[in-house]
């Protein structure tokens, strides 16, 4: 094996051809869903937070006029702390500013795959075979791993 920079990892001495990638996905779209700042426990929600605002720029006045006039979802009191910069300071129980990427499971099952290859590709173009159990993905995993031992063993 040998340093491989551009991925920062040791880098095999097979290709990728004699390698096989056992992998549990949830993609976003299908096995999670939005939550809120209750569902997910969010520490600015459960202990609130601070917003500090440079009212010399331009996004900093189109932030203070969104927050404080537009934005109805949360209290907050205001506190200046110089003359071109406020706090807005939101005590515990407000929404969070990043509610929107707040997911939760679903609980649906993983797609349990098996790719041919490993993180330098796919050489040979494999589709992977998807497991319906996890029984079966584990008991492929566990018969691939004990393959690598008997040939070793063989020398």
């Amino acid at each position: 094996m040998r340093w491989s920079n551009q991925y920062n990892r040791l880098e095999p001495t097979l290709g990728p051809q004699y390698f096989k990638t056992y992998a549990w996905k949830a993609p976003l779209e299908s096995h999670w869903r939005r939550a809120t700042c209750e569902e997910v426990n969010c520490e600015a929600m459960r202990n609130g937070f601070v917003m500090t605002i440079d009212l010399t720029t331009e996004l900093g006045r189109k932030q203070f006029h969104y927050l404080t006039k537009v934005d109805k979802d949360r209290s907050h009191s205001l506190q200046r702390t110089g003359p071109f910069e406020v706090k807005l300071i939101y005590g515990p129980g407000n929404p969070c500013m990043k509610r929107a990427e707040h997911r939760i499971q679903i609980g649906k099952p993983p797609i349990l795959l098996v790719h041919e290859g490993d993180w330098r590709g796919n050489p040979r173009r494999a589709a992977p075979y998807i497991h319906r159990y996890a029984d079966d993905w584990t008991e492929d995993f566990m018969l691939h791993q004990q393959e690598i031992v008997d040939t070793i063993a063989r020398g």
